[in-house]
């Protein structure tokens, strides 16, 4: 779980206070890091959704071809290895053996790369940095890094449902739960913060260009396995809940027959190219994280959840004090839902017209 959610959003978090401000920065990713922590509890007393995550591993693919080769051919070949590679990688149909590369590779991976950052920024700092406690934000400019700092790195819920069915006790999830939280939030706001405190407001997303001409290539390098396996661990998640979702109740569930595995096949096939198509599309990294967090995570996180609860606690949402206390809030969490919704995606489709029309489908360098 913490392989899932520490991955490449990541990255987006230092430009996101460069944008927002140092204090509101903190206080939002606090607030809403722990308003994901019961969601995610509500959630386990629940248990499709299919996302489309696996876009951002293409996109940022591409972005570390292009640093690591300094643009060494066409940004579409490297997107169509990257579709590739990570489609290859998520065809085994356990979830066991794709995690196993996550706990091995892409926690190490990415705690490398952002410490590598760290410690690069900190080493190349020249003078003082001026550092901005609170920012006026303007709302068709400012509003999607805002989406990205409190929300994206913390709507991993959907791939829940997955680890919580495939859990030898299910009832130990909330323990799980609550180590991922205190484990993902300190790496958020470790990565944010001194990023942000030594290269200020010209901090580049994702943040790894931010280390220097040369670091900023081993960063890269560092990261290529959380590139890729982010991916392919996200890209097993849709395929298994649509795989469910057709064979549920038949003996194609367990079986290694042509029809079973072809299917899982083809439906793997099908995500990947769907996921190339999005980030070749929507080629400007923030665009498309302010973009999917708009679309499915403030649902997947925030507004399904509290549906769910509302339904579970039907007919005694005012039974105590206790139970309007939680309708109170839950109801809240719904209309944050609602509204991160309806203005994310005028702000991001706004960002993406501008923006990413005049970059998308191009051979062009889309790390520069």
């Amino acid at each position: 779980m913490v392989a899932e959610n520490v991955s490449i959003g990541i990255l987006s978090l230092p430009s996101a206070v460069a944008t927002l401000g140092l204090v509101p920065s903190i206080i939002l990713l606090l607030g809403i890091s722990g308003i994901s922590w019961y969601t995610a509890y509500v959630i386990c007393h629940c248990c499709s959704w299919c996302s489309l995550w696996p876009a951002i591993s293409c996109l940022t693919s591409t972005v570390l071809m292009n640093v690591l080769t300094d643009h060494g051919t066409c940004t579409i070949v490297f997107g169509v290895i990257s579709l590739v590679v990570s489609c290859v990688g998520a065809l085994p149909r356990t979830m066991g053996k794709v995690y196993y590369l996550s706990i091995a590779c892409q926690i190490l991976s990415i705690v490398a790369a952002t410490v590598a950052t760290m410690i690069a920024v900190g080493v190349e700092l020249k003078g003082s940095i001026p550092i901005a406690a609170t920012t006026h934000l303007s709302f068709n400019e400012d509003l999607p890094l805002l989406l990205l700092t409190t929300f994206y790195p913390t709507v991993g819920h959907a791939s829940f449902f997955g680890f919580i069915s495939e859990m030898d006790k299910p009832r130990e999830f909330p323990n799980a739960l609550s180590v991922l939280q205190i484990i993902d939030t300190s790496l958020y706001l470790a990565n944010a913060v001194v990023i942000y405190r030594y290269v200020g407001e010209d901090v580049q997303s994702p943040a790894l260009g931010s280390a220097g001409p040369l670091m900023k290539k081993v960063a890269y390098g560092l990261a290529i396995l959380t590139v890729l396996i982010a991916g392919i661990v996200n890209g097993h998640i849709a395929s298994k809940y649509v795989y469910v979702r057709i064979f549920r109740g038949s003996h194609h569930m367990q079986e290694s027959s042509l029809l079973s595995v072809g299917s899982w096949v083809a439906i793997g096939i099908i995500l990947w190219i769907l996921a190339w198509v999005i980030a070749e599309s929507i080629p400007v990294f923030n665009d498309l994280l302010s973009l999917i967090t708009a679309l499915f995570g403030c649902w997947v996180t925030y507004g399904f959840p509290a549906l769910f609860w509302f339904l579970l606690n039907k007919g005694s949402c005012f039974s105590s004090a206790k139970k309007i206390f939680l309708t109170v809030s839950n109801l809240f969490i719904l209309i944050m839902a609602i509204t991160i919704c309806g203005l994310g995606l005028y702000v991001s489709g706004d960002a993406v017209s501008k923006t990413s029309s005049d970059a998308d489908w191009t051979c062009a360098n889309n790390a520069s």
